[in-house]
């Protein structure tokens, strides 16, 4: 399970968007400053993660 680590002010805008995967509003950001809430960046990192290679 995913379990970002935003507690640096650059997560934060004082405008409030929609969420790039559930629409609801928020004023989260991600690393690249696209509004999403942290919990769905987290289930949408551990629904799309690319299986390990085995050996």
């Amino acid at each position: 399970m995913a379990l970002l680590d935003w507690r640096d002010s650059k997560h934060w805008a004082q405008k409030s968007e929609p969420c790039g995967v559930c629409d609801k509003p928020t004023n989260l950001r991600s690393d690249r400053g696209k509004p999403v809430h942290k919990v769905c960046v987290e289930d949408w990192t551990d629904r799309h993660q690319k299986p390990a290679n085995q050996s």
